[in-house]
């Protein structure tokens, strides 16, 4: 069979080597004789499988034993209510460092429950960039300080971890999380759904601090208070079972690939090659990210003639390059290269990029 290369946004590609285990084990789960999406969550079975899920991941990022690990259902987009119904504790404001599309829509449901302060904002320049550290205006009396690390429309990427003092970093990492590797006790909590990297969308993973736990707003729904999730171990409901058991099984293949600093290296020599790409192509090509922001995960570019696109898409659809297009907001291409994206999958396109310019040119 003809190798295939998606480059979709999300739901993603997932590594290979996995989706080959999940095929064996479908129908029978280790000797068990049950798919894995036929087991109850409270069996002795799937509660095998959560709990090696959970002890995986902490041991790929190095989550500190003073954190909770949360495998919830809705989607990072939940996550923009549920943040502030747990973090604001009493609090009234929360800074936002606005940045894209998705930094956007979490202040806009962030409204509902606070005061938002932009603090800083790229908007101005067209969300091509981070705004300067330096310039951020933060209140030291905020709830809490929320970024999203990689805007997965416009492929702007935080290169750094933002410094709040004592006021608690929340981050938004659906795009890059596991991408690289972060010390979790730089934040207070972190969110991002696991279509990305991680697994089969429907699984949204939160990592919070415990002293953050508790204090919930009154009127918080039980469904999505942190403290009964934490002290249900994620089961307060029925979770998403299958999401977990795949995201399992990419924790344990991360670990194989040599861990996050492996996996980043991989991602860095990917967009390099990429970026250079779009860099080297005399104009025919054009990333709009400012170089010292542009993301390794989701790279978009624009050619120059855009009436060319649609050609351009067909074209690298004839040749297995899929999901090439740009969202809908922003227009142009896009390639999103995550984790399971091999290096093979990067070079194809490249070098179908290279034959279109001279093509065109």
């Amino acid at each position: 069979m003809t190798p295939v290369f998606n480059f979709s946004a999300g739901p993603a590609v997932l590594p290979r080597e996995v989706l080959l285990e999940v095929q064996k084990e479908l129908l029978d789960w280790h000797g068990s004789g049950m798919s894995v999406m036929e087991m109850s969550h409270r069996g002795r079975e799937f509660m095998q499988i959560a709990a090696e899920a959970e002890e995986d991941l902490r041991a790929v990022m190095g989550i500190p034993a003073n954190y909770r690990v949360l495998f919830l259902q809705g989607g990072a987009t939940s996550q923009f209510a549920m943040v502030p119904m747990n973090l604001l504790r009493g609090k009234t404001s929360i800074d936002f460092i606005e940045t894209g599309h998705w930094s956007k829509l979490a202040m806009k449901e962030a409204r509902k429950y606070g005061q938002v302060r932009v603090a800083a904002s790229g908007e101005a320049q067209g969300y091509n960039a981070v705004p300067a550290e330096s310039d951020w205006q933060l209140d030291p009396q905020a709830a809490y300080v929320h970024y999203t690390s990689n805007e997965t429309l416009s492929g702007v990427e935080f290169p750094f971890v933002p410094h709040t003092g004592d006021v608690p970093l929340v981050c938004d990492m659906s795009s890059n999380f596991l991408s690289r590797p972060v010390d979790v006790s730089q934040f207070g909590l972190i969110y991002g759904g696991a279509q990305k990297n991680i697994g089969p969308a429907g699984l949204t993973i939160v990592i919070v601090r415990e002293d953050l736990l508790g204090q919930a707003l009154p009127g918080t729904p039980t469904m999505f208070d942190y403290k009964v999730l934490a002290e249900a171990d994620s089961m307060y409901n029925t979770p998403p079972t299958f999401a977990m058991y795949v995201a399992g099984l990419v924790f344990k293949w991360m670990q194989r690939q040599g861990g996050l600093k492996a996996i980043e290296q991989r991602n860095i020599e990917k967009a390099a090659l990429l970026y250079e790409t779009i860099d080297t192509s005399a104009g025919f090509y054009h990333c709009p990210v400012e170089k010292p922001f542009r993301s390794r995960m989701n790279v978009p570019f624009r050619l120059a003639d855009e009436r060319l696109d649609e050609d351009f898409i067909k074209q690298a659809a004839a040749r297995n390059l899929l999901q090439i297009k740009g969202h809908r907001v922003t227009g142009g291409m896009r390639a999103s290269i995550y984790n399971a994206m091999p290096l093979e999958g990067v070079k194809a396109l490249t070098s179908f990029m290279q034959d279109f310019a001279r093509n065109h040119g």
